[in-house]
């Protein structure tokens, strides 16, 4: 399993089995019949025959039954205990993402038997008791330099399900393209969307497009995270709003991928309602709590500028009921407390973080040389960049979030996000192939408890995971490092 479990006890008995008679128990209520029927599709996908939702529970074998139990404590709301036995499952949670969480760590435990006709799918008889560490555990996509649309999300979506991660943050702007449409800025989409890394065909989320994916997401245990990046990455803006430069005239297109050319001013008298305008809209359309507002790679500009505009985008976000998160440069500006700062460039001065972490501020983090999923595995690696070196699987694996910041307190530490840019990948077969096996250690690191992970372990692990990813359809890089297992899994 991963991530690993902090309790696992096998039962010792006879297995569980998913039968055409195996029926999923809920009581009838919104929130557990929609869980019930993400469940059912689960199951029913793995197992090849429709799974019956039932509404009572009168104890009766073959069922796989999700006891939501609040407890009023707002601690550990994810934590979920799983019993499997040869008569029945049992997955009981204080909150709705509890059951999420078990219901993955059940799909992980059933394992194919037979073939045709015959395949039938089991799971060993097995206790489980298991919290995360962190609270954020995320994937941040690139979808500006790249488009990927509402069908490929879904895909990640799921795939974020399977390993308990539970944000995913979308890069939704940048100087290649505008991916989201903002009703106060119609020209954004119709101006700046078409376009791409290379000059490759770009695209956009519609509003209802971008809604379903936020309700797909959040039946699954997954919020999203939207990110408008401002006050540089801004290209795509000045080309659909030329009002927004100081000439008055729009950019051109641009497709390379060179940063921090682009910049937002101060003092056009335009810029300050369209940062106000965009990040209402973002906001209305966002159910989560948190909003992104980029802040990272501006290169000329004024601390005193940059102050003024990323505390206008922020001032937008409060205003809308939002909390704020930030690339790691927004720690030069004072931040409201419960503000997340995204530390990414380990070349950079921590100074500021800690300064914002003692006035009030959490930090998320995603260390270019351990999270960031589109740098090369190797040199012989055809997709991916190089600027924070080449990541392995055990890279990706082997670093601790509470030590990896001096100076900033475990506590502080809200969870870890990977991050995959897009300037070299184009498909999701190339997106899966940068993240897998990677995002499954990144999981790890941001579920499991310190003392739980051994990197010794989890290569023997995973290596049982790469026929998973083959049945799903997911392409994904053998890495040199594990001795992956071939077959069912």
């Amino acid at each position: 399993m991963i991530p690993r479990p902090h309790v696992c006890e096998p039962g010792g008995g006879a297995p569980f089995e998913v039968t055409a008679s195996t029926a999923i128990v809920v009581r009838p209520t919104p929130e557990e019949i929609t869980l019930a029927v993400v469940a059912a599709d689960l199951l029913s996908s793995g197992a090849g025959s429709p799974v019956e939702i039932r509404y009572v529970d009168d104890g009766s074998a073959g069922v796989i039954a999700l006891h939501l139990t609040p407890d009023g404590s707002p601690a550990d709301d994810e934590r979920y205990t799983l019993t499997v036995t040869a008569s029945r499952v049992v997955i009981d949670a204080p909150r709705r993402t509890g059951l999420v969480h078990g219901l993955a760590t059940l799909r992980q435990l059933l394992r194919p038997v037979g073939t045709g006709a015959g395949r039938r799918l089991v799971a060993p008889a097995v206790h489980i008791e298991d919290a995360p560490r962190y609270r954020w555990r995320g994937l941040s996509v690139d979808v500006a330099r790249h488009f990927f649309g509402l069908d490929e999300l879904k895909v990640l979506v799921t795939l974020l399900t399977r390993y308990k991660l539970n944000v995913l943050h979308l890069h939704l702007t940048d100087d290649q393209g505008w991916r989201l449409d903002v009703p106060s800025r119609p020209l954004l989409t119709e101006r700046s969307a078409g376009s791409a890394v290379g000059g490759d065909p770009g695209g956009f989320l519609r509003t209802v497009e971008y809604t379903e994916l936020v309700e797909f997401a959040a039946a699954r245990g997954v919020t999203v995270v939207p990110e408008i990046d401002i006050p540089g990455h801004v290209n795509a803006a000045l080309h659909a709003y030329g009002e927004l430069t100081p000439s008055g005239r729009p950019t051109g297109v641009y497709t390379g991928i060179d940063v921090g050319f682009s910049r937002l001013s101060a003092d056009v008298p335009a810029t300050e309602a369209f940062l106000r305008d965009v990040f209402t809209d973002v906001a209305a359309l966002t159910p989560g709590r948190y909003v992104h507002i980029g802040g990272d790679e501006v290169t000329e500009m004024s601390a005193e500028e940059y102050a003024r505009l990323v505390g206008i985008a922020a001032a937008a976000v409060h205003a809308a009921g939002k909390r704020v998160v930030g690339w790691q440069e927004v720690a030069s500006v004072s931040l409201s407390p419960g503000s997340l700062v995204q530390v990414w460039d380990h070349r950079l001065d921590p100074t500021d973080v800690i300064s914002a972490v003692r006035a009030g501020a959490r930090v998320l983090l995603s260390p270019g040389p351990h999270a960031y999923l589109d740098m090369k595995y190797d040199a012989s690696t055809p997709l991916g960049l190089e600027w924070a070196g080449h990541i392995e699987l055990r890279d990706a694996y082997e670093w601790e979030p509470s030590t990896f910041l001096a100076g900033v307190p475990a506590d502080a530490i809200e969870g870890v996000e990977a991050a995959v840019w897009t300037e070299t990948i184009r498909s999701l077969d190339e997106l899966t192939t940068m993240l897998l096996p990677r995002l499954a250690a990144l999981a790890e690191v941001a579920w499991s408890a310190p003392e739980d992970r051994d990197w010794a372990d989890f290569r023997v692990r995973v290596a049982q995971h790469g026929a998973v990813w083959d049945r799903a359809g997911f392409a994904w890089y053998a890495s040199p490092q594990v001795d992956w297992v071939a077959g069912p899994a």
